[in-house]
């Protein structure tokens, strides 16, 4: 193409592209399409984005505003471009300028990227340099908001600044026609990074001799400690049951499952069913770990790896080293199937640092592979399921963290601290909220650390300074005593705005579906633990609720809840609260009473008659506890939710008895749902044989309906028809499916969550909208 020289012929135009255009390859991509366009001018990375000047012919110039939205990087989500014509200046040659900082704006920082099919090849393929790499990456794939310390994105804001590059790869970044050009991350064997495995009493061997020593410690019944993007995990052979049995004692894991880790979906479908959904989420570039239903196998995992579970938790390598752990062809035979944990405690945020991980992780592992690439930020694996067909998030971080929610409405710049179970906290400002990363349950000191390092990364990432502050209503949440010390930094009050919290629930999906700021829905916030406006401990909410304020309609009848967390643990306490409240016999031929001490019934009963050491509840999953217990599935709960997952398990696919259970519903206001029909119905079908799976059945089945009851009057009272489902019971995908349908059946438009987790994960979400609504 003639370059046109004539400025009376020539235009030129200001491209301000905003959104996640930063490490994904897109001043590449823009350098290439403005090279062939035969354009002269300039892209750069600023703090807002990418700024492109262009000046060529006038139809070159359309053709070019037509690709850089049409043809943009996969990876890169394009929000906003803003065009602006300019004086022509002339010249030839197009080349990218140094990138700049703005007083005030923001970017998006892509989330890290598992590694793309071109460089799996390359690590495959004994004639590229960059064979048997661990850290192989390119523009399209590899770390990045692990290894972000600031925008713009440049390499001298990572960590990788201290690895110098080598003349090979340094060409390579500074060639237009390659796939590294700006590939922050680039490496390869001469510059780095490097493995190290590091054994006690052994001396440290490096490189290759590290990876193969480590998949021998793995193939020999061995945990290793490996270092991955965003922390480390503890690992060994899924099939070798010795091994998982021994991981599980030091990491004190109680019956929790353990993710599992395999080669590709071919090794995956051995082990469990998998849809072309699910294969699309394991293929994908976020990799998350997906819940999937343990088929008829051909290659089971051990025992140990998720005991009295029907599900199994399965990822795919993301990162090079993953794959070379599992092995290429040729390689010496070792496990093909990986436990892959968080290398912590339970309890504990994952270890990111090495030298805390020497000290923390020495009781849990024989050895440490690990690299010399810094953590930045740690940041655990995300966990989906697939209900129906649609993605529901079960944790949200790696590969999805720092993606932004779009909001309904404008809000200020806001931090929101979240909950102290399952906390992520998230910044907000205009029309973006950010959650971030899994931190974690909020009982320890570590934790709050954790918690603090993420909250600031966040802020300094989107450049949200917060002039205010939303914390759940607990009196005596660890987040919410964090917000109310930390109200006072920047040299003056921040306000403190408290938001209940199942009010915080229903305006997430609200928030996720981006119901008007003035729309109104029926919240059903179903979960285990909640400070109620009155004191007692919710969890069986149904509100009628806007994002400012909310009603409560209707809420399931509170029962005692008799030693806080013991009960927790112990289902069967809550079974015989249960049976209390409905003024049921405690018959010793019930499995949840049989299990209870003749002692601990006595202290209990005591308890249960005086209310010394009780807390009135609501909670919808203490009451799946309890009919878990009550039906014989699990009397004691090493980990959340283990009786009421354990109970799904057993209720899947099997019919309920012909005599349906019923919640009562009451006339009051607020309605008051009545458990006990229910308990009294699952307790006679117990002593009368049933098997505990038909009693599952028609305990979820009766749940459903009553949902849909409740919602009907509500819907006669103030004329609603969107009913949303939120909390975290709402991660039972027999539950949510049969209420999703029941309510339909029932003419209501039904909002769930797709983007962000039902459970404390996504509560800062709605903690940021709850306060901005207010502030009209």
């Amino acid at each position: 193409m003639r370059i046109t020289t004539d400025p009376r012929q020539r235009a030129r135009r200001r491209f301000h592209v905003r959104g996640m255009v930063q490490g994904v390859g897109f001043r590449p991509f823009v350098y290439a399409t403005a090279s062939s366009l035969s354009l002269s001018g300039t892209v750069g990375n600023d703090s807002t984005g990418v700024v492109v000047e262009v000046e060529g012919a006038p139809s070159d110039l359309a053709e070019f505003a037509r690709r850089l939205e049409r043809d943009a990087p996969p990876l890169a989500v394009i929000d906003d471009v803003q065009v602006q014509d300019l004086s022509p200046l002339g010249g030839t040659g197009f080349h990218i300028a140094a990138s700049t900082r703005t007083a005030r704006g923001r970017t998006l920082a892509s989330p890290d990227v598992a590694t793309c099919g071109d460089c799996l090849r390359e690590l495959a393929d004994p004639g590229d340099r960059r064979y048997r790499h661990p850290f192989i990456t390119c523009t399209n794939c590899g770390p990045r908001f692990t290894i972000i310390e600031d925008l713009p994105y440049d390499r001298a804001a990572t960590t990788m600044r201290g690895f110098t590059m080598c003349a090979r790869c340094h060409s390579e970044y500074a060639d237009p026609a390659d796939r590294r050009f700006h590939a922050q991350p680039i490496a390869c064997p001469d510059c780095g990074p490097r493995l190290e495995l590091v054994t006690p009493g052994r001396a440290a061997r490096r490189g290759e001799d590290a990876l193969v020593t480590a998949r021998a410690m793995l193939a020999d019944g061995g945990i290793v400690a490996v270092k991955g993007l965003g922390g480390y995990h503890l690992a060994c052979d899924a099939r070798d049951e010795s091994a998982v049995a021994e991981l599980r004692r030091r990491k004190r894991r109680g019956g929790k499952p353990f993710a599992v880790m395999v080669r590709d979906v071919d090794a995956a479908r051995g082990i469990v069913s998998v849809d072309d959904t699910e294969a699309a989420l394991l293929t994908g570039p976020r990799r998350p770990i997906v819940l999937l239903e343990r088929g008829a196998v051909r290659d089971p995992v051990a025992p140990s790896v998720a005991p009295g579970n029907p599900d199994l938790g399965i990822l795919l390598p993301y990162t090079p080293l993953h794959v070379l752990l599992l092995g290429l062809e040729g390689d010496p035979r070792g496990p093909q199937a990986l436990v892959l944990t968080s290398g912590n405690l339970g309890g504990e945020p994952i270890v990111y640092d090495d030298e805390e991980a020497l000290g923390r992780l020495r009781p849990l592992v024989d050895g440490w592979l690990r690299h010399d690439r810094p953590i930045r930020v740690p940041c655990d694996d995300s966990v989906v399921r697939v209900v129906d067909g649609v993605e529901l998030p079960i944790r949200r971080s790696r590969g999805y963290a720092p993606m932004p929610v779009a909001l309904p409405f404008d809000v200020p710049a806001t931090l929101a601290v979240g909950a102290d179970l399952k906390n992520t906290c998230a910044v907000a400002e205009g029309r973006y909220a950010w959650l971030s990363q899994h931190v974690g349950d909020m009982d320890d000191l570590a934790t709050l650390r954790a918690f603090e390092h993420s909250q600031d990364h966040l802020a300094r990432l989107t450049g949200v300074d917060s002039e205010q502050l939303v914390a759940d209503l607990h009196p005596s949440y660890r987040s919410t005593a964090w917000a109310r010390q930390h109200s006072t930094d920047h040299g003056g009050d921040r306000p403190l705005h408290s938001v209940q919290h199942h009010h915080a629930h229903v305006a997430a999906v609200m928030g996720e579906h981006g119901v008007d700021r003035d729309g109104t829905v029926i919240g059903i916030a179903f979960d285990g633990t909640g400070y109620g406006t009155d004191g007692a401990v919710w969890g069986g909410e149904v509100l009628v609720a806007g994002y400012g304020s909310f009603r409560r309609f209707a809420h399931l009848g509170y029962v005692p809840l008799p030693g806080g967390d013991a009960t927790v643990h112990r289902p069967y306490r809550m079974a015989l609260a249960h049976l209390h409240a409905a003024g049921l016999t405690w018959d010793e031929r019930l499995p949840a009473v049989a299990a209870c001490p003749p002692d601990e019934r006595r202290v209990l009963a005591r308890q249960l008659h005086t209310g010394f050491g009780c807390v009135p509840t609501s909670s919808m999953g203490r009451l799946f506890d309890a009919v878990s217990a009550l039906a014989g599935v699990r009397q004691l709960a090493g980990y959340e939710a283990e009786a009421a997952i354990e109970l799904e398990a057993v209720s899947r696919g099997v019919s309920a008895p012909t005599s349906a259970y019923a919640f009562g519903i009451g006339d009051g206001a607020p309605v008051v749902i009545d458990p006990a029909p229910v308990v009294a119905a699952v307790a006679s079908d117990v002593l009368a044989g049933v098997a505990a799976g038909a009693i599952g059945a028609a305990f979820h089945a009766a749940t459903a309906a009553m949902v849909a009851q409740v919602a009907s009057r509500a819907r006669e009272e103030f004329g609603l028809h969107t009913v949303a489902l939120t909390g975290g019971v709402f991660q039972n995908a027999l539950l949510l499916s049969a209420t999703r349908d029941a309510l339909r059946d029932t003419g209501f438009t039904v909002l769930t969550h797709r983007r962000i987790p039902p459970n404390d994960g996504g509560l800062a979400l709605g903690q940021v909208l709850a306060a901005a609504a207010v502030q009209r």
